[in-house]
């Protein structure tokens, strides 16, 4: 057994992390694919190179602060911040519908605009018929009644993009479909078994950012271009250990998006505000890529959706990071040795 003071997480992992969750990071937030030069067929960081000492260090302080926010719930404290969030984010949460027709139709007018572009920067086709496709889904947000008609676009895209691409890449984006089902639940009024539209698109992104999450660990090597680029992004740390952090923190934020109100609304303000920042670093293309992330996250933190506090919420949350955490690991490697054949160890 090792000493417990070996466990401790070193200062730099206190210092990158704290850094990390209170101020963002534009390397958490920037879709490497769409900036590097990126070889998804390459085999992945072994997992015995993931899975390091300094990988369980970030692990448990990560596990120690979702703690903390669900400790922190059910307090008065907890409460009053619920409340203040309630009066700040009343515009947004009135408009919720709104925001999302506004944002995915000058989404896919620029996607139109640009040409060339399946979803997302890295997708490309040749199709000269798909941009007018893009033009008429942007169309169909002004109204209401022809939303589910846009959703159906935006399904047909994602199926062209796997056909062309692959479902191990699509993986990348499931959100798209939580934020084509939000339109076409939304269009019709209705949820989806009970399950609120705003839900579906919360757990599509945690989802997504959680399988990002460990693409940054498997892949660190396709972010090294940036920081060579812009070297104040790693705060000074090494580039391996600064991925393992980012990732580390991406996972957490996301895990905290299936979460009790209060961790899930503050995790959500968080992220987007990383992915804004990463704006002012790459630019409009970063910001046409996440636009439909960031309005979900902006909706997400609005949401006032009351959850009675359960003491057993809080005690089940390291089971559920932990079985999260072992079951994205377990997915991406399995998924890319079973579909594209690399080797796990």
């Amino acid at each position: 057994m090792r000493h417990a003071r070996n466990w401790l997480p070193r200062p730099t992992t206190w210092t990158i992390a704290a850094g990390l969750t209170a101020a963002g990071t534009t390397a958490a937030s920037a879709h490497v694919k769409w900036f590097c030069a990126y070889d998804i067929v390459g085999a992945p960081r072994g997992l015995a190179d993931v899975l390091c000492a300094d990988f369980e260090q970030l692990v448990g302080l990560s596990l120690l602060c979702l703690l903390v926010g669900g400790l922190l719930e059910g307090t008065v404290l907890g409460s009053a911040l619920l409340r203040s969030l309630d009066r700040v984010t009343a515009w947004a949460r009135d408009n919720t519908e709104l925001m999302f027709r506004a944002v995915c139709g000058a989404f896919f007018v620029s996607l139109w605009t640009l040409g060339g572009i399946i979803l997302t920067p890295e997708l490309k086709t040749a199709n000269t018929l798909l941009p007018w496709f893009q033009l008429a889904i942007a169309v169909g947000f002004l109204w209401r009644r022809t939303m589910p008609l846009s959703a159906l676009g935006i399904v047909i895209l994602f199926g062209t993009a796997v056909v062309e691409y692959g479902a191990f890449h699509l993986a990348d984006y499931p959100v798209f479909l939580g934020v084509a089902a939000y339109c076409a639940l939304t269009g019709l009024q209705r949820t989806l078994f009970g399950i609120r539209p705003l839900d579906l698109v919360r757990y599509t992104g945690a989802v997504t950012l959680m399988w990002a999450s460990v693409e940054k660990w498997a892949y660190p090597q396709w972010s090294f271009p940036l920081f060579v680029e812009h070297p104040a992004m790693t705060f000074g740390f090494s580039g391996e250990y600064f991925m393992k952090a980012a990732g580390a923190v991406e996972f957490a934020l996301a895990f905290a998006l299936i979460c009790t109100p209060l961790v899930r609304r503050i995790a959500a303000i968080l992220l987007a505000a990383t992915f804004v920042s990463a704006v002012f670093e790459f630019g409009k293309v970063d910001a046409i890529g996440h636009a439909p992330i960031i309005v979900a996250m902006v909706a997400i933190a609005a949401d006032d959706a009351k959850a009675r506090y359960r003491l057993r919420d809080l005690l089940l949350m390291p089971v559920g990071y932990g079985a999260s955490l072992a079951g994205f690991i377990g997915l991406y490697y399995g998924a890319h040795a079973l579909l594209l054949g690399s080797r796990i160890l």
